[in-house]
Parts: structure tokens; C-alpha cells; sequence
């Protein structure tokens, strides 16, 4: 896993990256990145993914308030 500074996520995401938060959906409804899409960690698997652009880069991403 590689931690991308914002300038270099704002040009993933200008590119058409997904961005995926991995947070339970109550935490994703308070506050989340625009655009992002919530798959829950717990929930992360091919069923959960199947949505996903298999030729478009996935940027995962969570907060843990710490």
C-alpha cells in the first residue's frame, strides 16, 4: 500500500480512478470524500467489487480518527 499526497490523488481521480472507502457505512454517511464509494472492509470481496472498472486504478481509503 502506497499513501498518495492530494496533488497526486486530485491527478488519479482527474484520470478516472475509483475512490473506495472501506469504512462502515454509518461512518461513511457522516463524512466521506466526494465521489467516493462505500464497500465496508468487513464486506470487501468480488461480489462487493463487481461494480468496479477492472482497466480504471482503485484508491482505497479509510479514517480512523487516531
Amino acid at each position: 500500500m502506497t499513501p498518495v499526497l492530494y496533488p497526486a490523488l486530485r491527478r488519479l481521480l482527474d484520470d478516472g480512478a475509483q475512490l473506495i472507502e472501506v469504512l462502515p457505512v454509518g461512518e461513511y454517511t457522516e463524512m466521506h470524500l466526494p465521489g467516493a464509494v462505500n464497500i465496508p472492509l468487513k464486506t470487501l470481496d468480488a461480489t462487493t467489487t463487481a461494480g468496479l472498472h477492472l482497466a480504471r486504478p482503485v484508491i482505497v481509503y479509510c479514517w480512523d480518527g487516531l
